[in-house]
């Protein structure tokens, strides 16, 4: 076999965790002897579907694996048609109902692997607890609607909050830009006047990193000291952001959840070089950092975000 070629299509490169994806790909590339190349469809779930079905539809481009982390639905009809021209196809963090039927047929791997979304959720749901205690008020900043990911960590986290802590839910779309968004149209209402908020709980760091920032540019100092006392707590756990920002005291905890894309490429170098099958869907299991019986409310602080 020729030296195995792998496509990586991730969400966005304004993103720590997709970053973190990204890392873990090439180093996973150099230790399985393998030639990747990564692709960002930059939140565009049509620009993503367009440039795979570019690699896909042009022999001299076309790789023996696809990875793809999708930006809304699990792309059915892309699988589809990669998987029909021989191209492997492995799913990462994204539903794939039609996934049994294809790999049924298929004569190239197919495959699923995921972070535990909800698990993800469950987690920060039961640190909402830790922090705030039985009762209060979250604004909680979460992904996008017809995302998967979204859906999921909401679930969890709604499953396992206290029953007496209210959730005020706001979206971003992942990155920093749309947290600092959404939080400065939050603030522009009344209702962010009204509600005791307690604890800002968002479904990735970055988006946290991004309230932050918006909480920092608000004119009322009083207003803005306010808000920045509010403990902060994110999702991904990426090395070097939210794990390093809750050892410097800016985030108050976030859930560490393992880049997959280092796995997925471990599992279909051996299934392409043994012409197998692997394992039809795989789940990595996400922790609380720190760990649940080491958090409690935080001392009030006002330090500022880190910078980029």
């Amino acid at each position: 076999m020729d030296k195995l070629n792998f496509l990586i299509s991730l969400i966005t490169e304004a993103n720590d965790y997709q970053l973190e994806q990204a890392a873990s790909a090439q180093a996973a590339a150099r230790e399985l002897g393998v030639e990747v190349q990564i692709i960002y469809a930059h939140n565009d779930a049509v620009q993503q579907t367009q440039q795979i079905l570019s690699f896909v539809q042009e022999p001299a481009r076309r790789p023996h694996a696809i990875l793809v982390e999708p930006v809304g639905t699990g792309m059915p009809q892309v699988a589809r048609a990669a998987v029909a021209a021989g191209v492997a196809w492995g799913l990462m963090n994204s539903d794939g109902s039609y996934m049994p039927e294809l790999r049924q047929h298929a004569l190239v791997p197919v495959f699923s692997i995921a972070s535990d979304n909800e698990k993800i959720g469950e987690i920060q749901g039961q640190q909402i607890g830790s922090i705030l205690g039985n009762e209060g008020c979250v604004l909680h900043l979460e992904g996008p609607s017809m995302g998967e990911v979204s859906r999921m960590r909401t679930k969890g986290m709604l499953a396992t909050k206290p029953p007496r802590v209210a959730v005020k839910a706001v979206r971003g779309d992942w990155t920093q830009a749309s947290g600092h968004r959404a939080i400065e149209s939050w603030l522009s209402l009344s209702t962010s006047r009204n509600l005791n908020v307690g604890l800002i709980a968002c479904q990735n760091d970055d988006m946290a990193l991004g309230a932050h920032r918006a909480f920092e540019e608000l004119a009322d100092l009083q207003a803005r000291d306010n808000w920045m006392r509010l403990p902060i707590i994110g999702c991904d756990g990426v090395t070097k952001a939210g794990r390093a920002w809750v050892g410097q005291g800016w985030l108050t905890a976030t859930v560490v959840t393992p880049p997959l894309t280092g796995t997925a490429m471990q599992l279909l170098a051996n299934s392409l070089r043994a012409g197998s099958q692997p394992p039809a869907h795989t789940v990595a299991a996400p922790v609380s950092f720190p760990e649940l019986k080491d958090l409690s409310k935080p001392r009030a602080s006002a330090a500022p975000a880190p910078g980029k």
